[in-house]
């Protein structure tokens, strides 16, 4: 059997996914297949280098040394053919403070923020709650297919934004964005003077036959336009251990944040976050090449169990990340409709609406789970939506 089919119980474990049903959707007994972790144990030996470190027993004052930021390093020129420069990383307890603290750093009050919707939802909210503007150039969607709008995009561009979020590969849609659209988007970012954040958290989740492209290795102009966010939490399944890595070529741009870490009392990581993320980037290479095979297969599961039994939902197939965005449209349901038929069979998705304009009629299905919890969920929307 699979080291992956084993089903572990996190409830009672503070777990936002499991133990936070109530309150999200408003009851406890759904299958919840919302929030992006893993139903997975994480490496092993990443589970012993944070034991080994616990049994030291002392947890006083740690800083991010120089053997996990050469991880990072070795990492990323591995599986992404990008060399990159040790000075070039900063640190974040994840990238959605990371994001937070680089709109801090770089834009004012009232400064525009282009997204590109329907998009993460913490994108949205971390303009608005640092009082900047949106600017939405919406993702065109045709034939089960998201692709970029690149008018629309430059149209947006030219209205003064001073910052693009960038989602690749692309949360919810699993879209790992091509080349030749990565080299698009900075041309004209670049031409209009624009800073691009790239939030690569799901970039070493991408399926065969794709290749993920981390767009600041385009080019030496491109490169110095860029900061890019990845973290080890969503490949390896750490997220709680709140750690996340800045790539920063361009040392104005790196002195700006970090002037605002100084303002907000941030200097170092916490101490197992260090030890998971060195571990993860060191010794997880093997485990994440056995579950990118086994969510694939969950993959296939789902699209033929659409296609054979909710033939009017449409899989936007993903190319990477274990997010399913499913099409509901041809339904005719409110998303309100959704969401209560849903949650009468005991299924808790993520609505499209969270995700932007151009997110109705969608949900959002979390498919890194063992085997058994997929079908039961795919049972639960059949009996919901069938």
């Amino acid at each position: 059997m699979s080291k992956f089919e084993e089903i572990i119980d996190r409830k009672g474990s503070s777990s936002v996914k499991w133990d936070l049903t109530k309150t999200v959707f408003g009851k406890d007994d759904v299958l919840p297949m919302w929030v992006a972790d893993m139903d997975f144990l994480p490496p092993k030996d990443v589970l012993e280098a944070l034991e080994h470190r616990l049994k030291h027993g002392i947890f006083g004052y740690t800083f991010v040394g120089d053997e996990t930021a050469a991880s990072i390093k070795e990492w990323v020129r591995k599986r992404h053919g990008w060399e990159i420069d040790t000075t070039w990383l900063q640190y974040s307890p994840g990238v959605v403070p990371a994001i937070s603290t680089i709109i801090q750093a770089l834009t004012s009050p009232g400064d525009k923020v282009l997204v590109q919707s329907p998009v993460y939802t913490p994108f949205f909210n971390l303009v608005e709650d640092n009082d900047r503007e949106i600017v939405n150039a919406r993702l065109e969607y045709h034939d089960g297919r998201y692709s970029i709008d690149f008018q629309a995009f430059e149209e947006s561009l030219q209205t003064g934004v001073k910052v693009f979020l960038l989602c690749n590969p692309h949360n919810p849609s699993g879209r790992v964005w091509k080349k030749e659209e990565l080299l698009k988007m900075a041309e004209l970012c670049h031409k209009y003077n624009v800073v691009i954040v790239s939030d690569e958290i799901h970039s070493d989740l991408v399926f065969k036959r794709h290749t993920h492209t981390p767009l600041a290795s385009l080019n030496a102009t491109f490169r110095d336009m860029t900061i890019t966010c990845i973290a080890p939490s969503k490949t390896f399944n750490l997220a709680g251990l709140q750690a996340s890595a800045m790539i920063t070529p361009n040392p104005d741009i790196r002195e700006k944040i970090a002037g605002v870490h100084k303002r907000q009392g941030f200097f170092t990581l916490n101490t197992f976050g260090i030890v998971g993320m060195e571990a993860a980037y060191r010794l997880g290479e093997q485990w994440l090449e056995e579950i990118l095979d086994y969510l694939e297969e969950n993959v296939r599961v789902t699209k033929n169990f659409l296609e054979e039994h909710l033939p009017e939902l449409k899989l936007v197939e993903p190319e990477g990340t274990y997010l399913l965005w499913i099409d509901c449209s041809k339904l005719n349901l409110s998303d309100e409709e959704l969401k209560n038929r849903l949650l009468d069979e005991g299924l808790a998705l993520e609505p499209g609406t969270k995700y932007g304009p151009g997110g109705e009629g969608f949900v959002r299905m979390n498919i890194a789970c063992p085997r058994k919890t997929l079908k039961d969920g795919l049972e639960r929307l059949k009996a919901a939506l069938g």
